[in-house]
């Protein structure tokens, strides 16, 4: 096949002749036989003269390759041609030798000139190398001193360069050596906060700098241990003031108290106790020798009483941090807070403060001998509420309200139990009275510090009443005492008033508030409380004088509402505010009907607080149509609302919109249409109270 396409000319002629002699059957001559001799000898020439040609191309193939010869071989057995193709493989090797011998004779002469031109190179590189040699060795006899300068050079290089490098690590040194030793002192001074300080710059400063230094390292295996040591000496401090706070905390409660008493118009008296007598030694005889009296240690006190100057202990002016020194506490925080332990000093410190609580709790024995026995027990209760008081103030966290509320919900319990046992049991009139004002006194201190002293009040007048239904039992013996019986229930309904004018007190109304809290206020509630505990209580007393006590109590709750809601003071109120006054109204209501007192289930302690009702009625249900329309007629809805407290609780009103309305607001139609109604029916009420009220209109 190669043949063929490597010469596609001839074997087309090679099938011409070959066609061309093709025998023809029809027309037979002897003179076209002789032709066809001829032409079969042709092809034959061209089959050789293609043969040959296909030898060269496979020689050719064979000389020019540089890849595998398989394929060429293979062509040249297939072929059938070994022989032929064997002799032209020579025929070329022949070729090629005579065009070697050539090539040789042509460049022999060129070969014979080249050596001799090396021989002379040769000589010549002999005469360099000598003169190369003698050089060297001149040079390097002119060098030598100057290689011995060179290498001393590079010796002093060398010490400079170290010496340099020393002075730069000792830059770097010194100031950890120096941070290090300043470490120590303030450990050795007790200084630990600035030692924290210290050993936090020692550490993420400059001992990362001297990192490749072999101190560094033991600086760093010891910075834990001195955390540690700082935690350990810290809590030590913290120890140290939990005691001391427990042996003053009595002084800094009679300061408050006293200062409590100053402020509420009280003796100051009432909280003065006597103090203890100190123990004294006699003095020890001088040494013979020396003639000077020696102490022992125990003589020396590590614990001293504080001792304030009177013209400040009477002025009141002496807080719980002018008493104590409370830096123990914020240091230790500080510290476990920025070693990561906070959670841990914070548990630790509310647990031993709630055992001090429970020690302070513990009521002296043989409390009834002395006066001054409860004045120091009230004194040290006073005292530990002070001081969380003012660690709640100065510190994040350290204690919170809620811890707070449940130490003082239960101080209050114990408290309660306390006094209840003792002072049930003392006979001293005079010595009760005292206890009764301590009580008082301790309620406006504690209450000053944001306490809630509700339960302690409740106390206060169980104590009263108890002590007044006696007085009255004994005096409805016999008819002789007919009017100190009327006295003493007049005294009830007294103390009484005076105790929910305490809670009254603390009413604190936002009246231009948008909205009701959906809840009754704080003291609303404490007040309900209040006086469900004391009708409880009243069951030793006749049942008039109880139910006359709880209706006067009603009563008085509701002129006291009615007050703040028409107080001149207020001139402006929302609806909001009245819709948070309607839930305070609904507690009491709900109150009066929870029959405080037995037997007082007829709803006439609902009556008291009519007046509140109806007024508050007619301004949440706006039903202006109605009160105009039935005023004065003896089945009027608001039969109990007066004119003149609907103007002026209207005209609150209508200031609060104007404050909160804006000139564009004043545009809008049912802005306009509301001034209006409202301007009309202040209009019609203001007639009323003159006697000209215009015709209403259905």
């Amino acid at each position: 096949m190669v043949r063929f396409i490597l010469h596609p000319i001839r074997m087309c002629n090679v099938k011409n002749v070959m066609a061309e002699a093709t025998p023809q059957k029809h027309h037979p001559d002897w003179k076209n036989l002789t032709d066809t001799h001829h032409a079969v000898q042709d092809a034959e020439t061209l089959r050789q003269e293609s043969i040959i040609a296909h030898h060269d191309h496979l020689i050719t193939e064979i000389e020019t390759s540089d890849g595998p010869l398989g394929t060429t071989l293979r062509s040249v057995y297939e072929g059938g041609e070994l022989d032929q193709f064997k002799e032209r493989l020579n025929n070329h090797i022949t070729s090629h030798d005579k065009e070697i011998e050539r090539m040789c004779n042509y460049h022999y002469q060129g070969f014979i000139d080249s050596i001799r031109e090396l021989l002379k190179v040769s000589t010549d590189a002999a005469q360099l190398k000598e003169e190369i040699q003698a050089v060297n060795n001149s040079l390097q006899d002119s060098c030598s001193p100057l290689m011995t300068k060179g290498e001393e050079l590079v010796r002093c290089r060398r010490i400079q360069r170290n010496i340099a490098a020393a002075i730069e690590n000792l830059n770097l040194c010194l100031p950890v050596l120096e941070m290090y030793g300043k470490l120590q002192d303030q450990m050795k001074t007790k200084r630990y906060y600035p030692a924290l300080k210290t050993l936090e710059q020692l550490e993420h400063t400059y001992l990362p700098r001297v990192s490749d230094h072999w101190f560094s390292q033991t600086m760093a295996e010891a910075i834990p241990k001195l955390r540690e040591k700082i935690k350990d000496a810290s809590m030590s401090e913290l120890k140290d003031f939990l005691e001391n706070i427990r042996k003053h905390s009595a002084k800094i409660g009679e300061v408050a108290m006293r200062h409590a008493a100053e402020q509420n118009n009280m003796d100051p008296k009432i909280v003065n106790a006597r103090k203890k007598p100190r123990k004294r030694r006699a003095p020890k005889p001088p040494n013979p020798f020396t003639g000077e009296i020696e102490e022992e240690e125990g003589d020396i006190r590590t614990e001293e009483e504080p001792t304030i100057p009177d013209d400040l202990e009477e002025s009141g002016a002496l807080s719980a941090q002018d008493l104590i020194d409370f830096s123990p506490v914020y240091r230790c925080l500080h510290i476990y807070t920025v070693l990561g332990d906070r959670e841990k000093f914070e548990t630790y410190y509310r647990k031993q403060r709630r055992k001090q609580a429970r020690l302070s709790l513990q009521p002296p024995p043989n409390m009834n001998d002395y006066i001054d026995n409860y004045k120091r027990y009230f004194h040290d209760i006073v005292g530990f509420f002070v001081v969380e008081d003012h660690i709640l103030s100065t510190t994040q966290g350290l204690v919170n309200r809620a811890y707070m509320d449940e130490l003082w919900e239960m101080s209050v319990s114990k408290l309660a139990a306390s006094l209840r046992t003792n002072a049930s049991s003392c006979k001293d009139s005079s010595m009760m009275l005292d206890i009764k004002k301590l009580i008082v006194l301790f309620c406006h201190t504690l209450k000053g510090y944001g306490f809630s002293v509700g339960h302690l009040l409740e106390l206060l007048l169980e104590m009263s009443a108890q002590n007044d239904s006696i007085h009255i039992a004994r005096l409805h013996g016999t008819s002789m005492f007919k009017d100190a019986r009327s006295d003493a229930e007049d005294h009830i309904y007294k103390q009484l008033n005076d105790k929910m004018d305490e809670f009254l007190e603390l009413a604190s109304y936002d009246w231009l508030i948008p909205e009701a809290r959906g809840h009754a206020s704080g003291y609303i509630t404490d007040l309900v409380a209040f006086l469900q505990s004391i009708f409880m209580s009243f069951t030793n007393l006749p049942e008039k004088v109880a139910k006359t006590a709880c209706m006067s109590a009603c009563k008085y709750i509701s002129s006291k509402l009615m007050e703040f809601l028409l107080d001149n003071e207020v001139k402006q109120i929302t609806m909001g505010a009245l819709q948070q006054f309607n839930l305070d109204l609904m507690q009491c209501e709900q109150f009066a009907a929870s029959e405080p007192v037995p037997g007082n289930n007829d709803g006439t302690l609902l009556l008291a607080f009519t007046d509140l009702r109806q007024l508050l009625d007619l301004f949440l249900n706006w039903d202006w149509s109605v009160y105009l329309a039935d005023y004065g007629q003896p089945k009027s809805k608001y039969l109990r609302v007066q004119p003149h407290a609907a103007i002026s609780l209207l005209e609150k009103l209508n200031n609060a919109d104007k404050k909160k309305n804006n000139l564009f607001q004043s545009l809008k139609k049912n802005e306009r249409d509301k001034k209006k109604l409202l301007d009309t029916v202040l209009k019609q009420l203001r007639g009323l109270v003159n006697g000209t009220a215009p015709q209403v209109q259905g």
